[in-house]
């Protein structure tokens, strides 16, 4: 396997997510790290040029139900909740 990801390279991102690691945790992550890679040159080296581009897995279009207009509340029916009103509206603090 070659080395991919120095000791430095696990030295350094460890110092950008400001964690602490040993020494010894610098090399199992590197080792961890190289792995990981090897699996994905792996996936690189799989001939995709007859796969049809996946968008989406599931064989759904749009779920949502379709929208229908449903009767409006009248005004006196629309304020009869409302904690303060002017004027036939609705009053809310400035902001």
């Amino acid at each position: 396997m070659s080395e991919i990801v120095s000791k430095e390279t696990v030295s350094h991102v460890a110092n950008l997510a400001k964690i602490k690691i040993s020494a010894e945790e610098i090399e199992s992550f590197q080792k961890e790290m190289n792995k990981i890679l090897e699996y994905f040159k792996m996936i690189d080296e799989v001939n995709t040029l007859d796969v049809e581009a996946t968008w989406n897995i599931l064989d759904q279009s749009n779920v949502l139900r379709e929208d229908k207009v449903k009767e409006s509340l009248d005004q006196k029916t629309a304020l009869k909740n409302a904690p303060q009103k002017e004027k036939g509206d609705i009053k809310s603090p400035r902001i």
